[in-house]
């Protein structure tokens, strides 16, 4: 038997004011796009902004469906948005904000799982990393170079 051992890195910022310009832009589109979250069963609004290689911004916020699961979050509206709308383009950044109507996020949301599985498929159909910033409603946002630092064992193309 033999251990593996996997690290990641991630960066943080103490608030949306220590990130860089654009990011901040990205972020403040995030925050916007999730008041339109339909999410009338948890209360919890996702917004999520795309910046990509086009210097085009795809948005998405949560919309949930009485029949769970049939919904989606926001992440996965913006990617599979960006890759109808834009199937050529490459996701360079991505910009998370998560708030409940019932209390106040100050923890930083990562993307679900589902969401995590999808954002690397587009990672590894572009070749390239995708920089990811999340964020609850206020306080700190993580930044990961790659989704692979959220999902180190991707299940992917390779293994069909």
């Amino acid at each position: 038997m033999k251990d593996i051992i996997i690290s990641t890195q991630f960066s943080v910022f103490e608030s949306v004011q220590e990130l860089p310009n654009d990011i901040q832009n990205l972020m403040g589109q995030a925050v916007e796009v999730r008041k339109n979250a339909y999410a009338p069963y948890s209360k919890f609004r996702v917004g999520t902004a795309l910046l990509l290689d086009n210097g085009k911004i795809v948005l998405g916020s949560n919309q949930e469906n009485a029949a769970f699961p049939s919904g989606l979050c926001a992440e996965r509206v913006a990617v599979f948005q960006a890759g109808s709308i834009y199937p050529e383009a490459k996701i360079l950044k991505m910009a998370i904000t998560a708030a409940s109507d019932t209390n106040q996020t100050t923890a930083p949301i990562p993307p679900c799982g589902s969401c995590r599985q999808s954002i690397a498929e587009y990672e590894i159909k572009q070749e390239s990393p995708i920089e990811i910033y999340f964020m609850g409603e206020i306080g700190a946002v993580y930044k990961s170079e790659s989704l692979k630092n959220l999902l180190p064992f991707m299940f992917d193309k390779r293994f069909l």
